[in-house]
């Protein structure tokens, strides 16, 4: 295992106990608002890619 992979694994593990931290925490909020900046990011990052990818 490469140090980029396992930098990645590392990014993968702490996003989902941040997922698991916000549901835990029982807050309807915090779900909410980790859920529109998750899905704010994936399309920012998708149009980011299409734009460079020219």
């Amino acid at each position: 295992m490469g140090i980029n992979s396992f930098r990645s694994l590392l990014y993968k593990t702490a996003k989902m106990l941040g997922d698991v931290q916000a549901v835990s925490s029982g807050s309807g909020r915090k779900i909410t608002n980790r859920v529109k900046r998750r899905a704010i990011g994936k399309i920012t990052g998708r149009g980011i890619g299409k734009l460079f990818k020219r």
